[in-house]
């Protein structure tokens, strides 16, 4: 099988938003997907070109074009932000983000209508149906096929960091579940979703979409869901493996972590360098330690086993790829990971919100609303 990498330029950027649709009274989640793209079509009928239905209608992604800059991707989608609140609203809705709805549940949510998540949901049954999650991913250029597998199995030793910092589902139906991030768990139980494989090259790659293929598990490369991905049609590596987050100040954070990671991969692999992977069963244990432990995790650094606590190798990482961001023009969102670091990732204001309001989880739901208005992270 023959894929094609679509050409795109060097670390250009683009992003998906995973937009959660709640009650303004109750703070349930709410079913109105359709009813607010209608609301955001044009006068002619024509759909939003960057807001589309995901899983449940319970949901609106909202999508980026293609930027040259982290600032101006964050930008446009804090716009589009406006238009699905400003659609919700006479709905009674709202709009918030987070890897989980910390109390509603599976049961009660209706599946968008459309053949391909029927067909998702008739394979997977109750795991499907459990798909309560949402997330955000963050598409990088790249120049040249020949970069994006040793780029993508090097981007598997900053997982860690990535899901440690987004966490934001520490909560399921209801329940405290003790992981920063449950949804990591939750959506791996699908097929082709969490880790991807290491492979050898572009061909071994081709090979592993052909077997998937061939075996009726997917009907084309689209249907790979995991962690990190090579993205043939538009050019891109998709990094897939973060919690939504409820504030723009988040977004930016991670998408420019996102884009001078894979920048600074390719400048050293136009230094003649080989990108160095980390085992398998590290890479596994260090997500693991993420979703669990969130920002308190001690990843796994390299090969040799090194161990250190993700934060202090995130201010490393802030510190030595800030000539890389000075030279994208993201340095202000690079630092902003920082200032995450400062005032505590989204699972830890969540829990402290709760703890406040004697386990009332609605709190947690006003709190994730007002940071999306406020569009940086509130101390509870």
């Amino acid at each position: 099988m023959h894929i094609s990498f679509a050409r795109s330029d060097r670390s250009s950027v683009g992003i998906e938003w995973e937009l959660e649709l709640v009650d303004r009274t109750t703070g349930e989640l709410s079913p109105i997907a359709d009813d607010v793209l209608r609301a955001m079509a044009d006068e002619d009928g024509e759909e939003h070109p960057h807001a589309t239905h995901e899983l449940m209608l319970n949901t609106v992604e909202i999508v980026s074009g293609v930027h040259d800059r982290v600032g101006g991707a964050v930008g446009e989608l804090l716009g589009i932000v406006e238009e699905v609140r400003d659609a919700a609203a006479p709905l009674g809705a709202d709009v918030m983000c987070s890897g989980s709805h910390p109390f509603s549940q599976w049961y009660d949510q209706k599946i968008t209508d459309k053949e391909r998540y029927h067909r998702l949901i008739e394979r997977t049954q109750w795991w499907g149906r459990n798909m309560m999650i949402w997330g955000v991913h963050v598409h990088v250029g790249i120049e040249e096929q020949a970069k994006a597998i040793p780029i993508h199995n090097a981007l598997l030793g900053y997982l860690p960091h990535l899901q440690a910092l987004s966490a934001s589902s520490p909560f399921w139906a209801g329940v405290d579940t003790g992981y920063a991030s449950n949804r990591a768990l939750v959506f791996q139980q699908l097929p082709t979703a969490g880790l991807p494989w290491q492979y050898e090259d572009w061909a071994a790659y081709e090979a592993y979409v052909e077997d998937m293929t061939r075996t009726g598990v997917i009907t084309d490369y689209t249907e790979v869901r995991s962690d990190v991905r090579p993205s043939p049609h538009w050019g891109t590596l998709e990094v897939r493996s973060c919690d939504g987050v409820s504030t723009g100040l988040e977004l930016g954070a991670l998408a420019a972590l996102i884009q001078c990671l894979v920048d600074w991969m390719s400048e050293r692999m136009d230094d003649g360098e080989t990108l160095p992977w980390l085992q398998p069963w590290y890479v596994r244990e260090n997500k693991w330690r993420a979703a669990r432990y969130g920002l308190d995790a001690e990843v796994i650094l390299d090969s040799s086993g090194r161990e250190a606590l993700v934060t202090d190798d995130l201010r490393e990482l802030v510190e030595m790829l800030q000539p890389v961001a000075e030279r994208l023009g993201c340095a202000t969102e690079l630092a902003q990971v920082l200032e995450i670091l400062d005032i505590g990732g989204s699972y830890q204001r969540q829990l402290a919100v709760a703890a406040a309001a004697d386990g009332d989880l609605t709190q947690v739901v006003a709190h994730l609303v007002r940071e999306m208005h406020e569009g940086r992270p509130l101390r509870p």
